[in-house]
């Protein structure tokens, strides 16, 4: 697999060299010499202080004549969350902290799965929706973290990109995607989208509704943007103290979005509720039965379903089958609705609609009032 390095000192570039041409060909420049010579390499390394505008800028144009590279890995100096945000915002598939283990960055490089994937327009599509759908949330939590509006128009275009592939591909290819190129906060953000679009087109929600959803999925967890990244990305399990900061961020994300015309009544609901159970016992505001949304529902059983299957530094990821056995028992603890789950876990256990029942879904979806759902 050819590999690209691009960096902005020679030592970072000599460095990097050294690493990568034990296994690959490797072609290489400094930033700023405007050769742009990625060429048709399948893989790029940069390496850069994205501190520094100037850099940025070079890389924006870099990487708008680079479309084709598959894998965009970053490797920056400081874990600074505007720097790991901007290089999302440029387009990176994985953002790793100077100084890189080798093994590491080699084993980011690797795919095993290369000719499976590269040959299926399914996960093509997919990663494709996923580069759009992570620049708009790197551009998002960049927003909340300086101060500057919020890029509502963007976050609903990579919304419906989103709802396009899983309508036109199905969520598997989805997942495949996500997982294989993302992670962190961001990758929950995608994956819990994805799968409450899927969710929410199986239940046969109108065009609008779906709408709404993904934009709420989209936004759900912007109030993280305002938690420490010593909390997100512990190693270990959270203290009571830390586990409470976390809880602020469904109210701290509508608080950051309810002043903007162009966020809806019922999305800044779903941002806020989507930690809410049917018992109360959830937060922020301890809502109780049908006091909480339909969309809040649909992306709190997507957000936990994610939880669960996917893999922390501290827990194991669990089936998908087991996963849906724990929201069974949620239910039973009167925390969700029963339809909803029981729905959700037909579509677990393999009762999905075809990609062309589903695009026709889409297409129905486009004519009709939205649904408003009783389950």
């Amino acid at each position: 697999m050819p590999v690209h390095i691009v960096a902005d000192s020679i030592s970072k570039l000599s460095h990097l060299r050294a690493t990568l041409e034990q296994k690959y060909a490797v072609t290489s420049e400094l930033l700023g010499g405007a050769s742009n010579r990625c060429g048709d390499s399948d893989a790029v390394v940069v390496t850069a202080d994205l501190s520094v505008v100037e850099n940025i800028a070079t890389l924006k144009e870099m990487f708008g004549k680079t479309a084709h590279a598959r894998k965009r890995i970053f490797v920056i100096d400081q874990k600074a969350r505007l720097c790991i945000v901007q290089a999302y915002a440029l387009g990176a598939t994985r953002v790793l902290i100077s100084p890189v283990n080798e093994a590491r960055l080699l084993a980011e490089l690797a795919d095993r799965d290369h000719r499976e994937l590269a040959s299926s327009t399914a996960l093509q599509g997919a990663r494709k929706a996923a580069t759009v759908g992570v620049a708009a949330i790197a551009s998002m939590f960049s927003a909340v973290v300086t101060g500057q509006a919020i890029d509502v128009s963007g976050a609903n275009h990579a919304g419906s990109t989103i709802a396009d592939s899983i309508a036109e591909d199905g969520l598997c290819s989805w997942l495949d995607a996500v997982r294989r190129h993302h992670e962190g906060t961001y990758q929950h953000c995608l994956l819990v989208t994805g799968i409450a679009v899927d969710f929410g087109l199986s239940l046969g929600l109108g065009k609008r509704d779906v709408e709404r959803l993904y934009s709420a999925a989209m936004f759900h967890d912007i109030g993280k943007a305002q938690i420490p990244l010593s909390i997100l990305d512990k190693p270990g399990r959270l203290d009571p103290g830390e586990r409470g900061l976390i809880q602020t961020h469904p109210a701290a994300g509508y608080e950051v979005l309810k002043g903007n015309p162009a966020v809806s009544a019922e999305i800044l609901a779903a941002v806020r509720h989507h930690h809410e159970y049917l018992d109360g016992s959830g937060y922020p505001d301890a809502l109780v039965g049908d006091s909480i949304p339909l969309l809040a529902q649909i992306i709190s059983i997507a957000d936990a379903f994610d939880a669960a299957t996917t893999r922390r530094p501290y827990k194991a990821a669990v089936s998908p089958e087991e996963a849906a056995g724990q929201l069974v028992q949620e239910t039973a603890l009167g925390w969700r609705r029963g339809g909803l789950v029981d729905t959700f876990v037909g579509l677990v256990r393999g009762h999905h609609f075809s990609p062309g029942e589903r695009a026709r879904r889409v297409v129905d979806a486009v004519v009709r009032q939205p649904a408003r759902l009783e389950l």
